[in-house]
């Protein structure tokens, strides 16, 4: 086999492996808890953060007073350019797999080629995986001495970062700063 033709097709073999990677870290599940403190009184946080989540599409599914629970349910759709960026990259890598293929063994023609239809599955792939429930649990935790209102949210990380970015001023919400300055 010619060193140049072999070595491309490691590289092709790479780059589809990189983008079953990339799939998975683009549908994976990013559910995170952080707890936010507010100087204001909590049924005027609790009321502001149930207003602001019933905006966005989500609805209450459960609540326990008791626990000083409130939980949350919403759809997550999938993003079409990520989809449609997904679907090109993919068939690119497999019309690139197919040039190699073809380059590697002649006597099959531009059968090879075909493999480039099967760049839509990445696409479906990723809608399928990233269309999903999400849920977001809020729970009240007792007083301390400094703010009258601590919370711990149980989210996906970036409903996190939107609560904490939109409503952090208007509600007087306070956390650690961990979502924000992460890089993932």
């Amino acid at each position: 086999m010619d060193p140049v033709l072999a070595s491309t097709l490691l590289l092709t073999f790479l780059m589809g492996v990189g983008l079953v990677f990339f799939l998975r870290a683009a549908s994976k599940d990013r559910t995170t808890t952080v707890e936010v403190n507010s100087s204001r009184p909590p049924l005027e946080v609790l009321d502001g953060l149930r207003h602001w989540l019933t905006a966005r599409g989500w609805h209450i599914t459960a609540s326990d007073a008791e626990r000083q629970v409130m939980r949350f349910e919403g759809a997550v759709s999938a993003s079409t350019p990520l989809a449609a960026l997904l679907t090109s990259l993919g068939a690119l890598g497999a019309a690139s797999l197919g040039l190699v293929l073809r380059q590697l063994i002649p006597s099959l023609g531009f059968w090879p080629l075909l493999l480039a239809m099967l760049g839509p599955l990445a696409g479906m792939l990723y809608r399928r995986r990233a269309a999903r429930q999400e849920i977001l649990e809020l729970r009240l935790l007792p007083p301390q001495e400094f703010c009258p209102t601590t919370l711990r949210l149980r989210a996906h990380r970036d409903e996190l970062i939107a609560i904490e970015q939109e409503l952090g001023r208007s509600l007087n919400l306070q956390s650690d700063g961990a979502l924000l300055s992460s890089p993932i």
